[in-house]
């Protein structure tokens, strides 16, 4: 099982955002916006985070998939 972050990326197109916008407003690194973009594993801070700056829930941006 992994984690898939397309829901992310389809919440951020539909709010016309892009992902340098998102990490402006989430407050978070370089490195874990990478991260998020590879669909690697992110702290829950990290998370936390997005769903904040995007006032959104968890399940509105991460999912997980069977391999």
């Amino acid at each position: 099982m992994r984690t898939s972050y397309k829901k992310l990326w389809k919440l951020l197109i539909d709010r016309d955002m892009l992902k340098k916008d998102l990490r402006m407003a989430a407050g978070i690194s370089t490195a874990s916006m990478a991260k998020l973009g590879k669909g690697e594993n992110v702290t829950t801070d990290v998370l936390v985070k997005v769903c904040r700056a995007l006032d959104c829930d968890i399940s509105d941006i991460v999912e997980i998939v069977e391999d």
